[in-house]
């Protein structure tokens, strides 16, 4: 759910530009979170260098372009592990079970593949598109 939020609090901040002050209050109000959950969520997007928090007085904004802020780096910043946080696979290697013994291997290579095929398909959605989307949504298109 953070990717999620992260993504709603960017789409906000590029339509509040020179309109409002996006602050962690003001977001987690339009998000429904917790301003602690806001404040982690937007400290993970400013080290990833995607947005600029100024001191004191709040107010997040992007500090790149919409079209060159990809759906996976927006992930990546909160999920450091990257997509392979999605599915794992359960720690039993040390049971007697043959199965338990070999299961991190049979699922390593379908695994990848998966990882893989989700990181391709983040990589080609932009903020931009999800703002376009976003304004043909609000107008009715």
């Amino acid at each position: 759910m953070k990717c999620s939020i992260a993504v709603h609090c960017l789409i906000f901040m590029h339509e509040a530009k020179g309109i409002a002050k996006v602050t962690s209050n003001l977001l987690a109000e339009s998000t429904g979170s917790n301003p602690v959950v806001i404040r982690n969520i937007l400290s993970a997007l400013k080290k990833a260098g995607l947005i600029t928090v100024a001191r004191g007085t709040g107010g997040a904004e992007l500090c790149v372009d919409p079209s060159r802020i990809t759906l996976y780096q927006i992930y990546s910043a909160l999920e450091p592990g990257g997509v392979t946080s999605i599915i794992g696979i359960h720690p039993c290697q040390d049971r007697p079970c043959p199965v338990a013994q070999n299961i991190q291997k049979v699922l390593r290579t379908p695994y990848h593949k998966i990882e893989n095929a989700v990181k391709e398909t983040m990589e080609q959605i932009t903020l931009q598109s999800m703002i376009e989307e976003f304004h043909g949504l609000v107008s009715g298109n």
